[in-house]
């Protein structure tokens, strides 16, 4: 690769966007930031060993007596390609899948992941919840919650097919498709799941959003494109797909028709459900525990990307029962004389609605919620509002405030969810977030049901830049005298 990096010696050994974590050997790259730009601290980056520098021509200015310089018009485009090259190329030797959506993406990996190990398929997956090998861990430091920039990805990805992985499944954000980070992959399988109201702050409008996450599916970037066509913008993307003639497009749906369709599902008193899917190879009949139709449409899309793969979906099936995902939709274990609870991460409105009607009606539903701080602020009075038509009791509280006053996003949530509210409905401040949940389950009898929504699998919470130990699940287990 010594023709990218011109006036460099030595041999270039990785991709690094961070000049503190610079090896020797590495490509630094300086972006232009919302504070500063990246080149300025090239020589901190040459200090620790880096052999050259990527970057505009603004940062160029700043870095070019530090490091020799590899100019381009966009930094981020240039380096999804070269980290590929980099580590060579590492989803060329294996099978990937993608899911992109608002709600759904997290569950729907850790379903496609059950449903291909049952195929004896050596699954790693990259999201969320963090990197895993066949439902190990795998450590490693991310610099995005979702989707990681490029050089990590791509680091990370070439990591897991060293150890022996021969498919990876994972999460694609809007923000890693508006960002370049998957422009160097191609997906053999791509699904979409919904779209729902996220990410403003970033994307501005609905519409940017959509056409964010609509690029997965164009332009050859995936073999076969995965949609549900009962939502809306499914619609819309499906005749995208059509238009644009590089994608297979293989449709999914429980309301409408579809090449995979769910024909029956019912469920037992304790939410889990049994599941019949129609499929162009035949009828197939699955169970699920994760509790909700928002999962039983997750499972028809792990089970649809699996068939568009041409592998055996009655088999791939046969691996969803056991399937279970931190944080979303989890249940927590207590004592006989309890209340059932849940935690999940829903933290959009159209999330908050899914969670509660996903609860069984055998007794009240309470919510515990708020709104992460340095976030889409326009989303706050929907989830308050959204939580105040499905739940009997509403308790609000803090998610992660980040730089913000916690009584000040509380305030929004609170004003969402009373105007909501009706026929009886109660809405609750319920300050801290320990405190919240202590009231939520006070409050709650042992046939009722209380959903802790917002953090998920998280165990920090953000006040002030400041992260705090705290695991919704085990603070529920610890209020209750259940925990370890």
């Amino acid at each position: 690769m010594e023709e990218l990096l011109p006036g460099a010696s030595g041999r270039l050994r990785g991709v690094c966007l961070d000049s503190r974590l610079v090896q020797p050997g590495d490509l630094y790259v300086g972006l232009p930031g919302t504070r500063t730009h990246g080149a300025r601290f090239a020589q901190a980056a040459a200090e620790r060993g880096a052999l050259a520098i990527l970057t505009d021509a603004a940062g160029a200015a700043l870095a070019a007596e530090a490091l020799p310089v590899v100019l381009t018009d966009d930094p981020r485009v240039a380096m999804a390609g070269i980290a590929a090259r980099v580590y060579g190329d590492p989803t060329s030797r294996v099978e990937v899948f993608g899911v992109t959506g608002t709600n759904g993406k997290t569950s729907t990996v850790f379903l496609l992941e059950a449903a291909l190990g049952a195929l004896g398929r050596r699954v790693a997956t990259i999201g969320t919840i963090g990197f895993r090998l066949e439902g190990q861990p795998v450590d490693a430091a991310r610099t995005t919650i979702t989707t990681p920039e490029s050089p990590d990805l791509q680091g990370m990805m070439a990591l897991m097919v060293e150890r022996g992985a021969d498919t990876i499944a994972m999460e694609v954000s809007s923000h890693a498709l508006a960002l370049h980070r998957v422009d160097a992959i191609s997906f053999d399988v791509a699904a979409f799941t919904m779209l729902g109201q996220d990410h403003l702050d970033f994307h501005k409008t609905l519409e940017n959003y959509f056409q964010a996450k609509a690029q997965l599916f164009l332009g050859g970037r995936a073999r076969v494109a995965v949609v549900n066509v009962d939502d809306p913008h499914g619609r819309r993307l499906a005749d995208m797909v059509r238009a644009d003639g590089h994608a297979r497009l293989v449709t999914t749906a429980v309301d409408s028709d579809a090449d995979y369709r769910v024909t029956e599902y019912g469920h037992a008193p304790d939410g889990s459900a049994e599941v019949t899917l129609a499929t162009p190879g035949g009828e197939v009949r699955f169970g699920l525990t994760m509790l909700g139709e928002f999962n039983v449409r997750n499972a028809l899309t792990a089970l649809a990307m699996v068939g568009s793969a041409g592998l055996d979906v009655g088999r791939a099936a046969t691996g969803l029962l056991a399937a279970q995902v931190p944080g979303r939709m989890q249940r927590v274990p207590l004592g006989p004389d309890d209340p059932h609870v849940i935690v999940d991460f829903g933290h959009t409105p159209q999330a908050v609605e899914a969670a509660l009607t996903a609860l069984p009606t055998t007794g009240r539903r309470i919510a515990v919620l708020g709104a992460g701080g340095d976030r889409d602020a326009t989303k706050r009075g929907p989830m308050g509002a959204a939580a105040a038509r499905h739940a009997d009791v509403v308790v609000v509280t803090d998610d992660n405030p980040r730089s913000e006053d916690p009584a000040s996003i509380r305030a929004a949530v609170l004003a969402g969810a009373r105007e909501a509210a009706s026929g009886g409905v109660r809405v609750v401040d319920g300050g801290d977030r320990r405190s919240a949940i202590r009231t939520a389950l006070d409050m709650a009898g042992r046939h009722d049901w209380v959903a802790v929504l917002g953090k998920g699998h998280e165990r920090g919470q953000d006040i002030s830049g400041v992260i705090t130990p705290f695991d919704d699940v085990e603070v529920v287990r610890d209020l209750r005298g259940q925990g370890e």
